[in-house]
């Protein structure tokens, strides 16, 4: 995990831009999808992070799942990809439990997290059955939109609008941070964490355009 103050903003804000239809279909979901998040949960970032963090640990277990049985079907090595989507469903993973205990979802929210998981689940299976660059290019877009609302979380943090609270034992545990670690640290290793599956996803789309 690195430090996303390391990176500077054109590096923490890159956007790829769509190359073909498909590139745009893909970026039109998720924009689709950003708005619904906007309006359900406004400016319940710890909210927001919970449901979303749900959603987003799917692609990675989905992707590992049909790339491991495509290379076992084709008789081939898949060169790294099992292993490297589903670290990144763990990730993802990790950062609902952390949000989890930050904001305390309510029960109406865990239903929500059950529905909205059942549903992405299937789409993005066969999605990514029939069309696993598109699906790569989704997370990619995902992704961004990632980074873009932990960072209005952060801004909300800084503002002193989100108290900043201890970081839960289990994100100091899983970041190796500090003892003293607050919310504001998590946000950052979390935003960092995304920014690399952003990149990440669009060169697997990339790969499998090539």
């Amino acid at each position: 995990m690195t430090d996303i103050t390391t990176h500077d903003d054109d590096a923490l804000f890159q956007h790829t831009e769509p190359k073909d239809f498909k590139d745009r279909f893909a970026l039109r979901l998720v924009k689709f999808m950003r708005i619904f998040a906007d309006r359900f949960f406004a400016k319940r970032y710890g909210h927001r992070a919970v449901v979303l963090e749900t959603v987003a640990a799917v692609p990675g277990m989905v992707g590992g799942l049909l790339q491991h049985l495509k290379a076992l079907r084709t008789i081939r090595d898949d060169e790294g990809w099992v292993r490297e989507l589903l670290d990144e469903a763990e990730n993802e993973r990790m950062h609902l439990m952390t949000f989890i205990e930050v904001a305390q979802p309510s029960r109406f929210e865990r239903y929500l997290i059950m529905g909205g998981q059942a549903i992405f689940f299937n789409l993005y299976f066969f999605l990514y059955l029939f069309a696993p660059r598109t699906a790569h290019r989704v997370v990619g877009y995902l992704e961004e939109e990632a980074v873009i609302s932990y960072t209005q979380y952060l801004a909300e943090v800084d503002a002193g609008t989100v108290e900043n609270v201890p970081a839960p034992q289990l994100a100091i545990d899983y970041w190796k941070l500090g003892e003293t670690a607050t919310l504001r640290d998590v946000i950052i290793a979390v935003r960092a964490d995304e920014a690399g599956h952003r990149d990440r996803n669009h060169e697997m789309a990339d790969e499998l355009a090539a």
